[in-house]
C-alpha cells in the first residue's frame, strides 16, 4: 500500500520541527494526524505492532513491516505530521531487556522483571547486542528501511531513564532504601546502567543511519541525534536527592545529546522542575499532568515556568487543551494530535492556529 507522503514533504516537516528544536520556529509545531482518511481494506496477516504482540515472533520482520505500512496508508498526515513508526511497543525502559532483564506482556502491557532480586552490590548492567530484543527491533528496522527507503521514519524505542532502569533489576523500594544505605553502590549502578544506554542508542542509530532523521516516542524528528529523557522514579524522592542521584545523569544527556526533552510525568515531579530547567543544553520540557488531574488549561503556571526559562515547550492532551493553552500562552509549543476524518472542521481549527 502507499503511504500518502514524500520525501520532498517529508524534508520540509524535518526542517520545520529542526527549527523548533533550535527555537528558531516563528509559530507553534503541530502534528495532526488523522486516522481514517483513506479506506485501505486489512489484507495483511500479521497483526499491528503493539505492547500486546511485541513478543510474538512468529511474524517475520517484513510481515510486521507491511502490517505497519498498512496502518499508515490509512493515515493522512496535516501540518507538522509525519509517517512515524513508534517502537515504544516494546514497552517502557525496554533498555532492561537489552540488558537481561525478562520482559513480560502477559496483561497486553510490557512490563520488566529481574531474572531474580539481588542485593544492589551484586547487580551488574550490560548492554547485549544480541539480546532477542535488540536483534528483534534491528531486523524490523531493517526491513522497514527496504520497504519505505526514507520515507517512513521509524522511532527509537523506549530506553527508559537511568534510575527506572535501576528500580527494575533492583526493586523500587529496594532502590529506595539503598539511597540511604549504600549511595555509592547506587551511583556505580547508575554509571552501568548510564553506560548501556548510550551503547544502546549508538548502536540502534547505526542501523537507523540511513534515515534521514532521527525520532523517538514524543513523536518529534530532527537531523541531529535527539532524545527523550527521563526519571520515572523522582516522583519518590526530595530535592536533595534528585540532585545527588539524578541531575548528573541529566547534565550528561543534555551534553551528549545535541538535541533532549525532559518527560516531566506527574505532579510529585513538579518540585524537581526548577532543577530541571537549569540544566543549560534542555531543549525543551514534556508536561504529563497525568490521569485524574486537571486538564492542560489548569496548568498554565507550569507551561509559563518552561517558557520563561528559554525551554520548548510540548503540550499533552487533545485538540482542546492545545487550543486552550495556546490562546492563553502566546509562544511556540509543540502538540502531537490525531483527529478522527469525521472531525475535519476541527482539524482546520488546530492548523490555522500555527
Amino acid at each position: 500500500m502507499p503511504v500518502h507522503f514524500d520525501l520532498e514533504r517529508l524534508d520540509r516537516v524535518i526542517d520545520a520541527h529542526t527549527r523548533w528544536w533550535n527555537g528558531t520556529l516563528d509559530r507553534p509545531l503541530v502534528s495532526v494526524t488523522i486516522p481514517d482518511a483513506y479506506d485501505v481494506p486489512r489484507r495483511a496477516p500479521a497483526p499491528p505492532l503493539s505492547q500486546e504482540t511485541c513478543a510474538d515472533f512468529s511474524w517475520t520482520p517484513e510481515q510486521v513491516i507491511d502490517a505497519i505500512d498498512e496502518q499508515l496508508s490509512r493515515c493522512e498526515f496535516a501540518g507538522d505530521a509525519f509517517p512515524f513508526v513508534n517502537f515504544d511497543a516494546f514497552g517502557p525502559g525496554v533498555l532492561a531487556a537489552f540488558c537481561g532483564a525478562k520482559l513480560d506482556n502477559s496483561s497486553g502491557r510490557v512490563w520488566f522483571w529481574p531474572d531474580e532480586v539481588r542485593e544492589i552490590q551484586d547487580i551488574h548492567v550490560k548492554y547485549d547486542p544480541d539480546s532477542k530484543w535488540v536483534q528483534r527491533i534491528k531486523t524490523i528496522y531493517r526491513a522497514g528501511l527496504k520497504k519505505w527507503n526514507g520515507v517512513v521514519v521509524m522511532g527509537f524505542p523506549d530506553l527508559g531513564g537511568v534510575m527506572d532502569v535501576a528500580a527494575t533489576f533492583r526493586g523500587s523500594e529496594n532502590l529506595l532504601m539503598d539511597l540511604y544505605d549504600d549511595p555509592d553502590e547506587v551511583k556505580r549502578l547508575c554509571r552501568e546502567i548510564q553506560d548501556a544506554w548510550y551503547a544502546a542508542y549508538e548502536d540502534l542509530a547505526q542501523v537507523l543511519a540511513p534515515q534521514r532523521a532521527f525520532s523517538h516516542w514524543s513523536g518529534l524528528v530532527s537531523r541531529e541525534r535527539s532524545y527523550i529523557t527521563q526519571c520515572d522514579f523522582c516522583y519518590m524522592i526530595g530535592n536533595p536527592m534528585f540532585r545527588e542521584f539524578v541531575m548528573e545523569t541529566l547534565r550528561e544527556d543534555t551534553q551528549r545529546l545535541p538535541l533532549s526533552i525532559y518527560h516531566l510525568d506527574g505532579i510529585g515531579q513538579l518540585n524537581h522542575l526548577d532543577d530541571i530547567l537549569s540544566l543549560e543544553n534542555l531543549s525543551a520540557v514534556q508536561w504529563v499532568y497525568g490521569d485524574g488531574q486537571p486538564s492542560a488549561i489548569h496548568w498554565l503556571d507550569v507551561y509559563r515556568r518552561i517558557q520563561a526559562a528559554g525551554k520548548g515547550m510540548m503540550i499533552c492532551g487533545g485538540p482542546k487543551d492545545f487550543l486552550d493553552v495556546l490562546d492563553q500562552i502566546h509562544g511556540t509549543p509543540y502538540a502531537r494530535l490525531e483527529i478522527k476524518n469525521s472531525e475535519r472542521e476541527l482539524v482546520k481549527r488546530v492548523l490555522d492556529a500555527r
